[in-house]
């Protein structure tokens, strides 16, 4: 079984253990639905997101948001971790000052 490197990430606080938790897998290549779904379920958190190459050409790279229930197209906090957490893993944005996001609702900018 591949080792599949993953963050907890505390959203919308500067404070421990005070936010948003979400899982964000940073190398979700080569992981069908199923598994990200068993995934989902295994973190049992609200939103587990899997970091992935794009498949758009002006996204600088691709996020799919689960819960322990299903896929979702966007939601909130999952955006903001996984960029955060994208950034922390050394992703690096085509254009200075703005990350842009590809998810099943298409393409986010973040600043």
């Amino acid at each position: 079984m591949k080792s599949r490197p993953f963050k907890q990430v505390d959203v919308f606080t500067a404070t421990a253990y005070r936010g948003n938790p979400l899982a964000v897998v940073i190398d979700g290549t080569d992981l069908d639905d199923a598994a990200m779904q068993r995934f989902a379920q295994w973190t049992n958190l609200s939103e587990t997101t899997f970091l992935l190459p794009p498949t758009d050409p002006g996204a600088d790279y691709r996020v799919r948001i689960f819960t322990p229930g299903g896929e979702l197209p966007f939601a909130g906090h999952p955006t903001i971790g996984s960029c955060h957490a994208w950034l922390q893993a050394g992703g690096k944005p085509k254009a200075a000052g703005l990350v842009v996001q590809q998810c099943g609702a298409g393409l986010v900018p973040l600043r």
